[in-house]
């Protein structure tokens, strides 16, 4: 036997490298997909004891943190150094929903110090990017995607998450986590309008007589004439605390002339797609008590914002009423 044998063609080895890295990146897709799909449901065992309380007050935050890759991000500071400083500052909020949350989850919650966080999904492509971070247990958690959707939206599985938080031994809140399609193209609206239209059949379902708090980047805008914000308010029952603030109580009417406002020039007397819905429940009353835009909390000292978004908070009271407590029917 010589050397020459055994001497493999240059085609052969791009051939056996080719059938390698491919069989690499299919094993590699295979087990992170497996992995997030079993992050789709999870029920969490109770490891501590509940008080008895019967009211209380929530602050609520809502943020969509913009944790693609540095490369494709339209934030301008530093990914990595400024979601950290956002798993810092959000301490201060008892339930945090966040958006985006797909390549910094680490960074994220490696400075946060709330005692209930939802698993990440994983990163772009098999992550969702909704996370929440609470005070209170999470005692169950849904990821659902969307059924529809568009463009570069349909590179993850985005759609919503259902949580259920427990206040106290005896009152709990059905939380939902939610990133609309984008975009204002004939395919991305229609999305849309079919994601609000999901969301909403899923509410009527699974937290039919619940009290509910619904927090996210809707991408939607009551003024827009191509959105069912309207449809979607009626069908669930929300309450839209920015509209009963600012507005007098009165919901923006779609027209036609409408401009989609930048979302960093946002103030509380423009709508921003970053909202905050509640609903009362049979045995859970919520009382809005303030709205924000948080715009000072989440920059730099030099002024720069830390997403290519503006977080929304809200602070509620809650108030549990017991079966025994109310009114018999007469």
């Amino acid at each position: 036997m010589t050397w020459t044998s055994v001497f493999i063609p240059y085609e052969r080895w791009r051939l056996l490298l080719g059938i390698v890295l491919i069989f690499g990146i299919v094993i590699w897709y295979l087990v992170n997909y497996k992995r997030a799909i079993a992050r789709n449901t999870y029920v969490y065992p109770v490891q501590h004891e509940l008080s008895e309380a019967n009211t209380g007050t929530l602050n609520l935050l809502t943020y969509n943190i913009a944790g693609l890759p540095q490369v494709i991000s339209s934030a301008k500071t530093p990914r990595a150094e400024s979601i950290r400083a956002i798993g810092h500052k959000i301490d201060q909020f008892d339930l945090v929903n966040v958006q985006e949350d797909f390549h910094y989850n680490v960074d994220l919650y490696q400075y946060n110090q709330h005692p209930f966080r939802t698993d990440t999904k994983g990163k772009v492509p098999f992550g969702d990017g909704l996370n929440t971070l609470s005070k209170y247990p999470i005692m169950e958690l849904r990821r659902i995607a969307w059924q529809q959707c568009s463009g570069t939206d349909c590179l993850t599985p985005k759609g919503f998450a259902y949580m259920r938080v427990q206040l106290a031994k005896d009152a709990s809140v059905d939380l939902y986590n939610i990133h609309a399609t984008a975009h204002v193209s004939n395919a991305a609206v229609q999305a849309r309008r079919h994601n609000m239209e999901q969301l909403a059949a899923y509410i009527n379902t699974h937290s039919e007589g619940n009290a509910l708090i619904v927090m996210g980047d809707f991408n939607a805008h009551y003024a827009f004439v191509g959105d069912n914000l309207h449809d979607f308010k009626h069908s669930t029952g929300t309450v839209d605390p920015w509209v009963d603030f600012f507005l007098e109580g009165k919901v923006p009417e779609p027209y036609a002339d409408f401009m989609i406002p930048h979302k960093l020039e946002l103030t509380t007397d423009i709508e921003s797609i970053d909202k905050i819905l509640y609903r009362n429940g049979k045995n859970l009353k919520l009382i809005p008590k303030s709205y924000a835009i948080e715009d000072d909390l989440f920059s730099t000292d030099s002024g720069q914002h830390l997403s290519d978004h503006l977080a929304v908070s809200l602070r509620l009271d809650w108030e549990y009423i017991s079966d025994t407590s109310m009114p018999s029917k007469q």
